[in-house]
């Protein structure tokens, strides 16, 4: 028969296992991205004007921060400058696109790719000359060194050679087309995956969004035409659906440019070393 001390001492053993236990748990369960369970970043191509008129003014509304990759040699990007000043004033992030958008001429359905663009037929040095000019071209509207790249039609080789190397000093981060999400220690910052969205709901876009917050996981939304202006799509109801989902879900879910995420795993990476 125990004492009653012995049962007091029990007990307290026991509390502090639970306690222990519990911690553990917690501990292994910590919130990586910026205290948050996930990171998302919005993503938009090309510098489509529907963009600035149906993307740019609900993001603002809801104070969200956005990347847009721009292609200095498009219509989209001449025709609208101040008005893409305007939008890295309000804090979003003006991403290197390419002065021209070249592209591999010899992929399959790439018949609309010009002659002069046709990144097949490029030298690793031009393309990497074009990305420091867009980056100075970019410089001019917001005044910011740091910015992250979006490789054109997600080819990363110019003649044959791998240009990924090549523009580390260029950019922090780069962003390709891979269709799926990462977790924080198994991100390649100059492969960084993203889904590109076509005709998707804003159900299927914020299914996406739970999984990445299940999964602790970075999760990047590629996105062109914004209720119209380019074959590649998503209708305005969709896209709104998701940025309110996100706003209201903004204690669980990072939301940030990709120049933000890539610093934020710079130093996390950074950290770690030092432990």
């Amino acid at each position: 028969m125990f004492t009653k001390p012995a049962i007091l001492s029990r007990n307290l053993v026991w509390i502090l296992l639970t306690v222990i236990v519990s911690f553990t748990a917690q501990a292994g369960d910590k919130p990586m991205w910026n205290n948050k369970q996930a990171a998302v970043v919005l993503t938009y191509d090309d510098g489509v004007p529907e963009q600035l008129t149906h993307a740019v003014p609900l993001l603002n509304a809801l104070n969200m921060k956005a990347t847009f990759y721009l292609t200095p040699g498009f219509e989209g990007f001449k025709e609208h400058v101040q008005d893409w000043k305007k939008v890295a004033a309000q804090g979003h992030e003006l991403g290197n696109h390419t002065l021209f958008h070249p592209c591999r001429a010899d992929m399959p359905g790439r018949d609309w790719v010009r002659p002069e663009y046709d990144l097949s037929k490029y030298t690793v040095q031009q393309m990497v000359e074009e990305i420091e000019l867009t980056n100075t071209v970019l410089a001019m509207l917001d005044g910011r060194q740091a910015r992250t790249f979006a490789y054109p039609c997600g080819d990363m080789t110019a003649g044959g050679k791998s240009y990924v190397d090549e523009i580390r000093k260029d950019v922090t981060g780069a962003r390709a087309v891979d269709a799926k999400m990462v977790k924080i220690d198994d991100v390649d910052l100059y492969r960084i995956p993203s889904y590109m969205i076509n005709g998707e709901s804003g159900d299927e876009l914020i299914n996406l969004v739970k999984q990445a917050v299940d999964q602790q996981e970075l999760l990047v939304f590629l996105f062109h035409g914004v209720g119209g202006g380019h074959g590649i799509n998503v209708s305005v109801d969709a896209h709104n659906k998701l940025l309110r989902y996100l706003k209201k879900h903004e204690d669980q879910v990072w939301v940030a440019p990709l120049v933000d995420v890539t610093r934020y795993l710079a130093e996390h990476r950074n950290n770690k070393q030092k432990m």
